[in-house]
């Protein structure tokens, strides 16, 4: 099966990251995509914008409004996709607008997660960049907003100069849209072009733009395949003894006997993901006299049940779940515990 290309879209609030998601929409030719929009605070400001444009295709937005995608990953990213790609017609291309504040690098390393690294492709990263605001050394058309906006959200756990931020864009990108380009002459536009060229550690298209409008044509099938060139994309955060950075995940599957006691199973399980840090378990058990499966949930301790289907009779009625974490996790004793 081929797998569905995504686009990460990165840059400073205010950037144009929203304008370029909805030319992309308006441009769409008929193309099944889906947005997932990572805005965080008392108002999904972006998610609000896009489901309301009025465009084909704008209802087909997933917002995460619990904090920066780079920090949220397990809880609030990796679930989404899930659920996209589950579908009986899984979109045929998924846009990803990140935050203003968002390391792209570590959602990139997301990409390797069990449950999708064979099914999604991270088709490339396109960096915004506000021309005026680069050009006048604030990165951000405005600065107190993005302040704003970090203090908004309480599950960001880097607070690096935008500076550094803006550099990580930049190194993670394959295509740069230098934005705003009518307000820059033609000098000032020539100074700026150079000097995002030489931050870049590897060739990347250079484009300007005004309001984003480039050809989707450019903007999706730029076939990258960031999640295997991580190396090629240096971070400011990749000496700082692994921070922020995320160890490559590992799974395995746990057959599940019949459960009489589904509150009992689920408290099992939260204790099991307490004790070995695991970051997901989701399958099915089998419960003795329901004609149904019962479909299970976690995500860190937090677990959810419910029954999703009817078992089918050409089916053997048989629980697993499986456990997803970071390499080296005890497997023989979490199945075990389990089991129990």
């Amino acid at each position: 099966m081929n797998k569905v290309p995504c686009t990460v879209v990165t840059g400073f609030l205010g950037a144009g990251k929203t304008t370029l998601v909805r030319h992309v929409l308006a441009n769409a030719g008929g193309r099944r995509i889906a947005v997932v929009v990572n805005e965080f605070g008392a108002l999904g400001i972006d998610g609000e914008v896009l489901k309301s444009c009025g465009i084909p295709g704008c209802d087909d937005v997933v917002e995460l409004a619990n904090g920066c995608l780079c920090c949220t990953v397990a809880d609030e990213f990796l679930p989404a996709m899930e659920a996209l790609l589950d579908r009986a017609a899984p979109p045929e291309h998924i846009v990803i607008e990140t935050s203003g504040l968002a390391l792209p690098k570590p959602l990139l390393k997301a990409f390797g997660w069990p449950t999708i690294r064979n099914r999604v492709t991270v088709d490339g990263v396109i960096t915004v960049v506000d021309g005026p605001a680069v050009a006048d050394g604030r990165f951000a058309d405005d600065p107190e907003a993005v302040a704003a906006q970090r203090a908004a959200d309480e599950t960001l756990d880097h607070d690096n100069p935008l500076s550094e931020v803006y550099l990580d864009q930049l190194q993670c990108a394959d295509l740069v849209l230098l934005n705003k380009a009518d307000q820059l002459d033609e000098a000032a536009l020539a100074r700026l072009h150079d000097e995002i060229a030489a931050a870049l550690p590897r060739p990347a298209a250079l484009i300007p733009a005004v309001e984003c409008r480039v050809d989707p044509v450019v903007l999706l099938g730029l076939e990258a395949k960031a999640e295997d060139d991580l190396a090629a994309r240096p971070s400011c955060h990749d000496a700082e003894d692994g921070a922020h950075e995320h160890d490559d995940f590992d799974s395995f599957v746990v057959p599940l006997r019949p459960v009489e006691q589904p509150d009992a199973l689920l408290a099992r399980l939260r204790e099991v993901a307490s004790a070995h840090d695991v970051l997901r378990m989701k399958g099915f058990a089998v419960v003795p006299g329901k004609p149904m499966r019962l479909a299970i949930q976690g995500v860190g301790t937090r677990f959810r049940q419910h029954f999703d289907r009817a078992w089918d009779e050409r089916e053997v009625r048989a629980g697993r779940l499986v456990v997803i974490g970071q390499k080296g996790m005890d497997r023989d004793a979490i199945a075990a515990a389990i089991g129990a």
